[in-house]
């Protein structure tokens, strides 16, 4: 990938706000998308809402962060180094969102599987999991969520700037594109990140369900989902995550470089935010 040039380094309040805000509006958009709403479904939203504004918050911070930390005076960075601020980006939102939040949740279902369930919902498990099996419970299967979520970011970011980048080479100098075009982009990005990415979330969700310890490692849970199921085992479920990130794909990054014009546009001085 050739330099890309990223001459502006925004603060972390837009990171944090533009990040925020496009991950509250893409959960909350691809929610409506997939279901009829209704009461229940718009309680539980509300905990989906502020947990996918809070991983899309850290994930843009970071990269945005380490974008700054890996550009060269002039504020240019080129491809290798965006895949490392994707890199850097993913290990954070691992480590300070997603981990704890996802291993919550797969054993929550794993319990409403069970003959007696025990968790009445996401409190009251976070609750039990820790009095049971301590804090640490909360950080099953970091390695994988970890290398996941970093390869995920790396892939996701350097894809999507490295054909932002192409795409501009085609419209005039100091020409922004438009909100279709940065859609499409980013979810094409999305669907490269899937099928490069899923046998590493396979993995993982093996790695966080109740019955991880017939596993010693992450790579034993490899190999023997490869050689007991087969190969295709590590793509299962590709598809539903195949539209998902699709549409995630392409809501977040507009929704996040339209923010960004809205900032720079309501604050060019940066005196606020």
């Amino acid at each position: 990938m050739s330099a890309a040039t990223m001459k502006e380094k925004p603060s972390a309040l837009r990171s944090i706000l533009a990040g925020a805000t496009a991950g509250a509006i893409e959960i909350g958009m691809s929610r409506s998308a997939s279901r009829h709403v209704s009461c229940r479904i718009c309680k539980g939203c509300t905990t989906n809402i502020a947990g996918n504004s809070f991983k899309a918050a850290v994930r843009f911070l970071a990269f945005d962060t380490f974008k700054s930390l890996l550009s060269d005076e002039n504020g240019n960075i080129s491809g290798p180094r965006t895949v490392l601020a994707g890199l850097g980006a993913g290990i954070s939102e691992s480590v300070l969102a997603v981990t704890p939040s996802e291993s919550v949740k797969v054993k929550l279902i794993d319990d409403k599987k069970s003959p007696n369930p025990r968790m009445r919902g996401l409190v009251h498990g976070t609750g039990v999991i820790i009095r049971e099996q301590g804090p640490r419970a909360l950080f099953n299967g970091l390695l994988p969520t970890t290398v996941r979520q970093a390869s995920s970011s790396a892939v996701r970011f350097g894809s999507y700037m490295t054909m932002k980048q192409l795409a501009q080479s085609y419209i005039p100098p100091g020409e922004k594109l438009g909100s279709a075009a940065t859609f499409g982009i980013g979810a094409m990005a999305g669907t490269i990140t899937v099928y490069v990415t899923m046998p590493i979330d396979v993995v993982k969700s093996r790695m966080q369900s109740l019955h991880a310890s017939q596993y010693r490692n992450s790579i034993e849970c490899f190999y023997r989902i490869a050689t007991e199921e087969g190969v295709r085992a590590l793509w299962s479920g590709a598809l539903p995550r195949l539209a998902r990130l699709m549409m995630s794909g392409g809501i977040v990054f507009t929704l996040y470089e339209k923010s960004m014009d809205f900032f720079r546009w309501a604050d060019p001085e940066k005196k606020y935010i």
